[in-house]
């Protein structure tokens, strides 16, 4: 495979669901983490993947950084001045304050809203720039999912907002099956398989007639 001209630094979750795809497409990808044997495991699970060391770090067109915030700062600080073009992916983390802290190094930001789960096993997720992205990113997003151009501050209040409520219900559904002293079993059924696919339904206008009804109840219909 030839030498990547793109890499990702971050093995997590959101690491790994972008790796999916690409290898679906087999587009190769630099894999850099400073231990060499979490580097290996890893790339053993994608054949796009190819190990590349720090110092060829730098001889990449495009680094992608989807590390947690508090290490995106260490991590940059460590880099010398070249033309790679370093991709901040940490959601908390405002690309500009990286710039402000890193001037000379070439920074742009990329931020997913959504969960990496369902982008590892479906694709098509969204991912939101405030800035106008090298062509070799936006190229290689068409096989992950769509790219949008809109505030980085609007995805923390997207997630959160989502991961509050989706938490919200949780507990309710949990609370209402203790009240109500019904098996625990089911109670995993209503989290795992209900009430994720209601609301898929519900956002697709597919909802059943009783669904429906339960809709009218909710907005105080009948």
């Amino acid at each position: 495979m030839a030498n990547p001209k793109v890499g990702l630094a971050g093995i997590g979750k959101l690491g790994n669901a972008m790796m999916e795809q690409w290898a679906e497409q087999q587009i190769p990808i630099g894999v850099y983490h400073p231990n060499t044997r979490r580097t290996e495991e890893f790339i053993t699970q994608y054949s796009n993947g190819i190990k590349i060391e720090e110092k060829e770090i730098s001889e990449l067109d495009v680094l992608f950084l989807a590390l947690p915030a508090n290490k995106i700062i260490p991590f940059l600080s460590q880099r010398e001045d070249s033309k790679t073009c370093y991709i901040n992916m940490a959601t908390s983390l405002m690309t500009n304050e990286v710039k402000k802290e890193f001037p000379d190094l070439h920074i742009a930001g990329l931020k997913f809203m959504g969960h990496a789960t369902d982008l590892k096993e479906h694709g098509n997720g969204l991912f939101i720039s405030e800035q106008t992205l090298p062509d070799s990113v936006i190229d290689m997003f068409k096989a992950v999912g769509t790219i949008e151009k809109d505030s980085e501050e609007v995805v923390i209040q997207v997630n959160k907002l989502a991961t509050y409520h989706a938490v919200k219900a949780a507990v309710e559904i949990e609370e209402q099956f203790e009240k109500r002293s019904l098996p625990v079993k089911y109670k995993d059924r209503a989290w795992r398989s209900l009430a994720p696919e209601v609301m898929r339904s519900y956002s697709e206008g597919k909802l059943g007639h009783f669904g429906q009804e339960v809709v009218k109840e909710v907005k105080g219909e009948k």
